[in-house]
């Protein structure tokens, strides 16, 4: 699959750098250990965080300041990581959905990177990162969603994906065999690396 990213959104975000893993996948009920090490990553997080000092992390930070070069209110439009940061030190916890989705939120917690997660045999054709337009999409949890100006994945069939809110038509469901994982960093290479060790090896423990 080739993953390009467009020209638009290179000259709003010149730092825009996409970590990409491939993998085949098993869909099951999170395991006690993958819930466990959710868990100790939760107790930190909100032990050590502040809810006001959440959008202070590097990898958040950056992606808000993206977010506004692109005229997009990130305080209303929330960046995934951000979102699921606010909720646990809220003290409203993490939904628990399948052993994908769930490592998929323990690397964006740990990391401060928002990151796509896809039903890879529900995209056709070549991807590319853009800014998006008026065209409908139904985001996961969230309905219809404005991604007028976000950040937005599309591929042959149209928009499917956002640090914002994924949509429905690429969502993982407990069918999914092949899963692609997008980790997205507005600020090049730093901390991305460690991002993707974590994700890959979640990946070989977990799924």
């Amino acid at each position: 699959m080739n993953i390009s990213i467009s020209d638009g959104l290179k000259a709003k975000c010149p730092n825009i750098v996409l970590s990409v893993i491939e993998s085949e996948v098993k869909i099951e009920p999170s395991s006690p250990e993958l819930l466990e090490e959710i868990n100790q990553i939760c107790e930190q997080i909100t032990t050590n965080t502040p809810v006001n000092q959440i959008n202070q992390i590097p990898a958040i930070a950056t992606s808000r300041k993206a977010y506004k070069a692109l005229g997009k209110d990130p305080s209303r439009y929330r960046l995934s990581a951000e979102a699921l940061m606010r909720r646990i030190v809220k003290g409203k916890g993490l939904y628990h959905i399948n052993n994908v989705v769930d490592l998929i939120n323990l690397t964006s917690i740990q990391s401060g990177f928002s990151i796509g997660g896809y039903n890879l045999d529900a995209i056709e054709g070549e991807v590319v990162f853009d800014i998006g337009g008026t065209e409908p999409y139904d985001a996961i949890g969230r309905g219809t969603l404005n991604i007028e100006n976000l950040p937005v994945f599309k591929d042959e069939k149209g928009t499917f994906g956002s640090p914002t809110s994924d949509s429905t038509r690429t969502m993982i469901t407990n069918e999914t065999t092949r899963f692609l994982m997008v980790i997205i960093s507005f600020d090049g290479n730093e901390g991305l690396e460690e991002a993707t060790n974590l994700a890959h090896q979640l990946i070989k423990s977990y799924a």
